[in-house]
């Protein structure tokens, strides 16, 4: 059977850097008050002139590279993103004209926090059956565009960047199965929309249902795996605030683990937020080719999707 694995990782962001003393100056905040909620000390803003396809395609980009591959080895592009404005092309699009991918499926996938991880699972299932040969998969967002930047609650959450992967055919699955799922009904708990679109959340709703419910599901992630939480060498979760990462990483269970705290630097970046954590991780040598990385998702629409994967 066909198997498949992240073959290398990249990240980007953008130069510009927005620090809590600079947003104490543009609504009533501190430095304090962030760091003691949110555990952000600064975010990476993109520029007027920086759109989300340019943020994915320098990402991608690097990934490539990593890997020793070109654009045109790729024959399926999929990007995660929530912060799309334009209906079409897609963005998934844009970037493999950017990138010079001559002819591939090209797709977005728009489940906000947990996007990267449900197009990761696309991906594998692509490639393991036979209708891909090498994926390339990128969350990106620019969520400065649609941040109320009057509003202490939401402005002092966001960040922009992006994070790729390169997803090739193996003859193990270095991509676990993936567990995934949604609460529909609590859709409106985070929220892109309106016009302009705007981002919103009832962060307390968030809040309990990340910090009671995740954790078990985060470790039947690992059950398909074949593994105990025990055995991760690194738990990479969606990026969105210190005081649910920390909590939801003890109570996984993963003992043995770096966990991924790239929020105090990089903010909420939504669907960029897992492999750019990730990325940033194989960078600085924190894992190493083969460990067992979980990868967990969560937030817009309540969605969720897990799976652990061998490190490139």
């Amino acid at each position: 059977m066909i198997g498949s694995r992240i073959a290398a990782v990249g990240h980007y962001q953008p130069a510009g850097v927005l620090t809590n003393q600079d947003l104490a100056g543009m609504v009533d905040t501190s430095d304090e008050w962030i760091t003691s909620r949110v555990g952000i000390r600064t975010r990476h803003i993109a520029g007027p002139d920086e759109p989300v396809d340019e943020l994915a395609a320098h990402a991608a980009a690097k990934a490539l590279a990593a890997a020793g591959r070109t654009p045109a080895d790729i024959d399926l592009v999929l990007v995660a993103t929530s912060t799309a404005i334009d209906r079409s092309p897609n963005m998934a699009a844009r970037v493999a004209a950017r990138l010079g991918v001559p002819a591939p499926a090209a797709m977005d996938v728009n489940v906000v926090c947990a996007g990267f991880t449900h197009a990761l699972a696309t991906a594998d299932h692509a490639v393991r059956a036979g209708s891909a040969g090498r994926a390339l998969v990128v969350g990106a967002d620019k969520m400065s565009e649609v941040t109320d930047w009057t509003d202490r609650s939401t402005c002092v959450l966001v960040g922009d960047g992006a994070g790729a992967a390169v997803v090739e055919a193996a003859g193990e699955n270095g991509i676990g199965p993936v567990l995934w799922g949604s609460v529909p009904e609590m859709g409106h708990a985070v929220r892109i929309e309106g016009t302009p679109p705007r981002f919103a959340q009832e962060g307390q709703s968030v809040y309990r249902w990340a910090t009671t419910r995740l954790p078990s599901l985060a470790r039947q992630a690992c059950e398909k795996a074949g593994l105990a939480p025990e055995d991760l060498a690194a738990v990479v979760l969606h990026q969105a605030n210190l005081r649910i990462i920390e909590p939801l990483a003890r109570r996984i269970g993963a003992v043995n683990a770096v966990v991924a705290r790239d929020v105090t630097e990089s903010g909420n970046t939504s669907a960029a937020s897992i492999p750019l954590a990730f990325s940033k991780l194989v960078e600085r040598g924190a894992v190493s080719t083969g460990d067992p990385v979980l990868l967990f998702g969560f937030g817009g629409n309540l969605s969720y999707a897990g799976q652990v994967v061998r490190c490139p």
